[in-house]
């Protein structure tokens, strides 16, 4: 696998370098959140427990290096500071620290808990008025679920995607990846960078309040407005389209592929690659999209058919000769193989650590790859004697 370079080009400079970011955040939503502000240039300082750090440094396989794999999936471009928030003097860090920052990310959920930190948003907000403070939680800091406990998989179920999983004979299913909690990374993400904005006319910080569960619900958004039209609940459909036929998944004679067939000119074009003539590209019951969504259930097997009869190396070529979205279902394996994507350089390597790069491709000021995920307090005495602190200090400060 090619690796991507690990560093801008000589003189590129990365869109928000000079801002510092305190990650005060475990699990994924916000670590994925500052490593995307990571890889665009911020200093990102993680605040981790000593001794324990970020819970993800406990969850998935074990590299060489002893690291834990889902640790270092997203936390590249952070510094590892180690501070007990319960002792005076961490306290006493962390305000020195937020004094040099930009950007706070937390992800507490009780807004007691923050208050015996010594970081109620409040408080915080009235000693550094420029700060942006993101506090990423379950269900946010007002409504009636404020201060629940929140997860991934609760918020995919309670924000209505699940409902929508799997088919109708089949139970619900959760998405393969922490699709909510990655979510509201992204959404945290650009709230900040909106923040800071808006930061360089009004000179003031502001308080952001990110939820895992606005922000999954933020995906239903078109499930939504169906159901606002005409009141009827989305249903679980597979891996069928609801409103675009053919826009699905066939089984080629070696490996599925999905084929999308969004117009009526690709529709006609479709017949041709599979051979399908007049009697079946101008039946009534098909020549539309409308008619093919009333008749599904009669057009898929015909078309199934004539796929299955072929590899899908045999198709593929076809069809995006004749303009028609198409693509095979790769494995794992396969993506990371892939040379177009590789090619565009989404593999980023520090020593035998691969991780998969930002999908941000910026021209001018292209994303930065310059630190490889830290160990737990690995530059707790650098960060310490940044902040002014004496070598006599950093030993008491320092578990």
């Amino acid at each position: 696998m090619p690796p991507a370079p690990s560093a801008n080009p000589p003189g590129a400079r990365a869109p928000i370098e000079g801002l510092r970011m305190v990650d005060l955040t475990e699990a994924l939503a916000g670590p994925y959140c500052t490593m995307l502000l990571g890889d665009l240039g911020a200093d990102v300082i993680k605040i981790e427990r000593p001794g324990v750090g970020d819970q993800s440094r406990q969850w998935g396989a074990v590299r060489p290096d002893g690291m834990r794999a889902y640790f270092a999936s997203t936390n590249r471009n952070k510094r590892s500071l180690a501070l007990d928030l319960k002792q005076p003097a961490a306290q006493d860090v962390m305000q020195r620290l937020l004094a040099t920052a930009d950007v706070l990310v937390c992800n507490v959920p009780r807004l007691a808990s923050l208050e015996r930190l010594g970081l109620h948003p409040d408080s915080i907000l009235a000693a550094h008025p420029r700060l942006i403070y993101c506090a990423i939680s379950g269900y946010g800091h007002s409504g009636p679920s404020a201060g629940l406990g929140g997860y991934d998989l609760v918020a995919q179920g309670e924000a209505g995607l699940m409902s929508v999983t799997g088919t109708e004979q089949s139970a619900p299913i959760r998405y393969p990846i922490p699709l909510a909690d990655m979510s509201t990374g992204l959404y945290s993400a650009l709230a900040i960078l909106a923040a800071l904005l808006a930061r360089h006319t009004t000179g003031a910080g502001q308080f952001i309040d990110m939820s895992l569960l606005e922000s999954q619900a933020a995906w239903v958004t078109i499930l939504a407005g169906d159901y606002f039209a005409t009141g009827k609940p989305p249903r679980p459909i597979g891996n069928d389209h609801p409103s675009i036929v053919p826009y699905q998944v066939f089984q080629a004679a070696d490996k599925a592929m999905i084929i999308a067939v969004g117009t009526d000119k690709q529709w006609a074009a479709f017949c041709g690659v599979l051979g399908l003539g007049p009697e079946v590209r101008d039946d009534a019951r098909f020549a539309s999209n409308p008619a093919r969504v009333a008749n599904r259930g009669e057009l898929t097997p015909i078309l199934q058919g004539r796929v299955s009869a072929h590899p899908a190396a045999y198709w593929l070529p076809l069809l995006r000769a004749a303009e028609i979205p198409c693509g095979p279902i790769n494995t794992v394996p396969e993506l990371l193989a892939d040379l177009h994507y590789t090619a565009r350089g989404n593999l980023i390597q520090f020593g035998d650590l691969i991780t998969l790069a930002t999908p941000l491709k910026l021209g001018g000021t292209p994303p930065a790859y310059r630190l490889p995920p830290p160990q737990l307090g690995q530059h707790t005495q650098q960060i310490l004697a940044e902040l002014g602190y004496e070598p006599a200090d950093v030993q008491a400060i320092m578990p």
